[in-house]
């Protein structure tokens, strides 16, 4: 893969596969994901494929999907009624990191966003993701909210 061409696209439902080991290729996600076979992976690539405000792109290298993201524009009142982009599931595979393609999808995922009209664009990282916090300041993100979630399975 050394000189292979990075391509950043949309995902397709063959690359499913892919994207589910890269959803569980780390020891957060492990715990998380489910078989690659369940049919909630299928039910929810088709209503995010379905939706035109959600954008599921893959980083490709040598014909092999090798990280991802999900966007998704949500249409606000504050800031004047401005769009904000939210960026979820950023993975690039764990031999692969350090190279450059993490940033190189992040800034697809940025000019879709500003291509969209939206002025604001929002992610949240796990606190334990230290690397992750430090890749996404480097990419000139601040953190300036405090982030909360509730778990409604358990």
């Amino acid at each position: 893969m050394m000189g292979d061409v990075l391509i950043i696209r949309a995902a397709t439902r063959a690359d499913l596969p892919a994207l589910i080991s890269l959803l569980s290729d780390d020891t957060l996600g492990t715990r998380r994901e489910a078989n690659a076979d369940d049919s909630r992976y299928r039910t929810a690539f088709d209503a995010i494929a379905a939706d035109p405000h959600q954008h599921l792109l893959v980083a490709q290298l040598a014909h092999e999907v090798v990280g991802m993201l999900q966007l998704t524009r949500t249409p606000g009142l504050s800031r004047a009624g401005a769009w904000r982009a939210t960026i979820e599931s950023v993975r690039i595979r764990a031999d692969l990191r350090g190279q450059g393609h993490g940033a190189a999808l992040m800034n697809a995922a940025i000019a879709l966003a500003k291509e969209h009209g939206c002025r604001l664009v929002q992610l949240t990282t796990d606190v334990r993701r230290v690397d992750a916090r430090r890749f996404y300041e480097r990419l000139g993100f601040t953190a300036s909210h405090l982030g909360m979630k509730l778990d409604l399975q358990g």
